[in-house]
């Protein structure tokens, strides 16, 4: 009797653990979704609204205007974004009251991934219209790369292996 209790309780603490390692699994693999879906609809008009945000635009009228969509709709993208934290909503007119879209630190920290999309977009997707992006100072096309800070080397040239947290 005493070792069938012993061998239900490790048994147990068994399946504990792999429940465990499985719920963490899955936090891990959803944390890329979580991320995208905190980006807004999978047309990309809120990748684009962060891009016409990089580029300067703060005000309801231009982005709505680069980007041609509904009022309705980009005030959505635009109150997702804020609450997402890439945006923070600012009044700048109290009569009429109208608010600007600045980038938050989170927002700034989005430009690498605008131009690692964009890159890939040239190399995979090329032909048609394509956004382009330019140092302002030195009037050169970004040709980004993105490093390994460890290892200086471009990502995606050595093999990686991926974990989940423990």
């Amino acid at each position: 009797m005493a070792i069938r209790a012993e061998t239900e309780t490790v048994d147990r603490a068994h399946s504990q653990d792999a429940k465990k390692r499985s719920s963490s699994k899955r936090r891990n693999t959803s944390s890329l979704r979580s991320d995208m879906n905190r980006l807004g609809q999978p047309d990309g008009r809120t990748v684009l609204i962060l891009r016409d945000a990089h580029a300067g635009l703060t005000r309801f009228d231009d982005f709505r205007r680069s980007l041609g969509i509904a009022p309705t709709m980009l005030t959505a993208r635009l109150s997702s974004l804020t609450k997402e934290g890439l945006l923070e909503k600012r009044r700048y007119s109290e009569r009429p009251p109208r608010d600007e879209y600045v980038l938050t630190e989170a927002g700034n920290d989005f430009l690498p991934v605008l131009f690692a999309i964009g890159a890939w977009g040239r190399k995979h997707r090329g032909g048609g219209e394509v956004t382009r992006f330019f140092d302002a100072e030195t009037g050169t096309e970004i040709d980004p790369v993105t490093i390994d800070r460890v290892t200086g080397a471009p990502v995606g040239t050595r093999p990686i292996r991926v974990t989940a947290p423990e």
